[in-house]
């Protein structure tokens, strides 16, 4: 599945993209009791310098993975200045398995890097225990709890310096 598999930078709201959302929000919901992610996101979050959008495509041109980064800096959710926040990392069940998400995380920790991000940060859950081996396995910590789920038990949260 790794060979002929190209990554684009598309838009948030590509249509490509919104269906893989779709697709997440429904794993989200089998995981998590019904419930989806919450997160408000826009667009324009994703928008380089400030962010990025990839998308994985198969050799049939089909969208198969996603992930992302959006800028963050201080805040009262606990970001802090130089942030870059992982979001919506996510690979459909028959390309699981092919080192697509850890390709993925690798081309947005390097963007971030690129501009000007010092640490990247990513919030999960633990109902999601292949995501937490993926990022503990590319250099993550768990750390304090920040973003939009840092009141709720089941979240997990991790960050990794960024270092030149």
């Amino acid at each position: 599945m790794s060979h002929g598999i190209n990554l684009r930078s598309v838009p948030y709201d590509h249509p490509d993209a919104a269906e893989l959302e779709a697709q997440v929000q429904v794993e989200y919901q089998k995981r998590y009791d019904g419930e989806g992610d919450a997160t408000a996101l826009d667009p324009a979050m994703f928008l380089p310098p400030n962010g990025l959008y990839l998308l994985a495509y198969d050799a049939t041109d089909a969208a198969v993975a996603s992930g992302a980064w959006r800028r963050q800096d201080h805040s009262e959710e606990g970001y802090s200045d130089g942030d870059a926040e992982v979001k919506r990392m996510y690979v459909v069940p028959q390309a699981r398995g092919t080192g697509l998400a850890r390709r993925i995380l690798a081309e947005l920790e390097a963007d971030a890097r690129a501009a000007g991000r010092t640490r990247m940060v990513l919030e999960t859950g633990d109902q999601q225990p292949e995501a937490i081996a993926l990022y503990l396995s590319s250099g993550y910590a768990l750390s304090e709890k920040f973003g939009y789920y840092r009141h709720h038990a089941s979240s997990r949260c991790m960050t990794k310096p960024l270092h030149p």
